[in-house]
C-alpha cells in the first residue's frame, strides 16, 4: 500500500440539469485538482434526488460516463460518483468508479429509500464492490446504504482484511445531519477501516435541504477532515497506508468477528 491522496467535492447541485452540473464539476476539479490518486463526487452528482428516472436516465454509454472518462484519462486520475443508469434489468442508481485508462466498474445502490418512493422507480443492487487502488481495497457504497451495517461489514480471513476503505457518495438532508455523522464514525470503528462521506449542499427541487458535513475518518474513528456546514468545498487528504497497518497490527479486532452470510 502507498499513501492515497483524495479529493472529495461538497458541492451544491443544479437540479434537473446534467450538463450545467458535469461543467461546475469540471471547473471545480480543475481548480482544485493536486495530483490527487481519487476524485469523489456525491451521489447523482448529474441531477440530484430523487428524480424521476424515466427522464432523468442515462445509458450506458451516454454523456456522463464519457465524461468521467475524459476527466480520468486527463489528468490521470480515478473518479468516481453515481447517476441514474438504465440497462436491460431497469432503472439503477449506480456508481461508477473509472480510471485513467477509462476502463471502469460499477455498483449499484443497494438500499433503495423506500420511505421517498426509490424503490417504486429503481431497482436495488445485489453485488458489493471491491476496486483496488495503490494497493488499497475499497468499497465504493451509496448514501442509504450507511444505515446497514451487515451491507458495510468488513471481514478478516487468512490475515488479511476485505477493504481499507470505505467510501459512502450521498444526497444526505440537512434533517439528518446527526445520524450522518454519527454513523460515519460509527462504519469508521467497527469495520477497523478508513471512511470517507461526501455529500451534497443546497437545496432541491422538491425544497429538501442539504448541508454537506462531508468527512474524512481513521480507522480508530477519528475524523481527520470535514467540509464546513453548508457551503461547496473541496476538501483534499492524505490517507497514510503506514497508519491503517500499524493499528491494525497493534489492535486486531478483526480476529475475533464474527462470520456472516448475506441473504438478499
Amino acid at each position: 500500500m502507498q499513501d492515497l491522496k483524495i479529493l472529495g467535492l461538497q458541492s451544491d447541485l443544479v437540479w434537473e440539469n446534467p450538463k450545467a452540473n458535469r461543467l461546475a464539476f469540471e471547473e471545480k476539479i480543475h481548480e482544485k485538482f493536486d495530483a490527487h490518486n481519487l476524485i469523489i463526487l456525491p451521489e447523482t452528482f448529474t441531477t440530484g434526488f430523487p428524480v424521476d428516472p424515466i427522464k432523468h436516465h442515462e445509458e450506458i454509454n451516454g454523456p456522463t460516463l464519457k465524461w468521467m472518462q475524459e476527466i480520468a484519462f486527463d489528468l490521470s486520475t480515478t473518479i468516481c460518483g453515481s447517476f441514474l443508469l438504465k440497462s436491460e434489468t431497469g432503472f439503477s442508481n449506480s456508481l461508477f468508479w473509472v480510471s485513467p485508462d477509462g476502463s471502469f466498474e460499477r455498483y449499484d445502490k443497494r438500499h433503495v429509500f423506500s420511505m421517498g418512493g426509490e424503490n417504486e422507480r429503481i431497482k436495488a443492487g445485489e453485488k458489493q464492490l471491491i476496486v483496488e487502488l495503490n494497493g488499497w481495497k475499497i468499497r465504493p457504497m451509496i448514501c442509504y446504504d450507511l444505515r446497514f451495517p451487515v451491507w458495510s461489514k468488513n471481514k478478516y480471513s487468512d490475515g488479511n482484511f476485505e477493504y481499507d476503505l470505505a467510501i459512502y457518495v450521498a444526497n444526505w438532508p440537512a434533517v439528518r445531519t446527526y445520524p450522518w455523522r454519527q454513523l460515519l464514525i460509527a462504519r469508521a470503528i467497527e469495520n477497523m477501516a478508513y471512511v470517507i462521506g461526501i455529500n451534497r449542499v443546497g437545496t432541491d427541487g422538491p425544497g429538501n435541504d442539504y448541508s454537506g458535513n462531508s468527512m474524512f475518518i481513521d480507522a480508530k474513528g477519528s475524523v481527520l477532515e470535514e467540509a464546513p456546514d453548508g457551503v461547496e468545498n473541496a476538501i483534499s487528504i492524505n490517507l497514510s497506508a503506514k497508519e491503517i497497518i500499524a493499528f491494525r497490527k497493534k489492535f486486531n479486532v478483526g480476529l475475533d468477528w464474527d462470520g456472516f452470510e448475506i441473504e438478499h
